[in-house]
């Protein structure tokens, strides 16, 4: 398959997103639920998958399988934003309905990356 730039955008956005949890991790570390297991390693290996995935995006041979490691990384970080959603010292400041709005992002991101598998 092809790539086209939106696969190029996805690639970028997953690349510039994973960097974000080394540069500013207690963004990240703030909304893991707190029934999660040190918050500090778990948003290390979510930023590490992120880069390694999007890469992954650009290479052919292995952009299925990217495309379906990204699914499955969508999946396990949904509790972070529902706890987001729930936990006003989670919330980053955002208003309530902004963090309501995320919930349903998630499915167009995984469709998104449903398109590449």
């Amino acid at each position: 398959m092809a790539h086209h730039w939106h696969q190029y955008l996805m690639a970028t956005v997953y690349i510039l997103a994973g960097l974000n949890h080394f540069r500013n991790p207690k963004l990240y570390t703030r909304i893991i639920p707190n029934y999660l297991p040190n918050p500090s390693l778990l948003n290390k290996l979510s930023g590490l998958a992120e880069i390694v995935l999007g890469i992954g995006l650009l290479f052919p041979q292995v952009s299925k399988l990217s495309a379906w490691g990204i699914i499955i990384l969508l999946i396990a970080v949904f509790p972070a934003n529902v706890y987001m959603y729930q936990n006003e010292k989670a919330g980053l400041g955002l208003p309530k309905w902004i963090r309501l709005v995320r919930l349903p992002l998630q499915l167009v991101l995984l469709y998104w990356a449903y398109l590449y598998t």
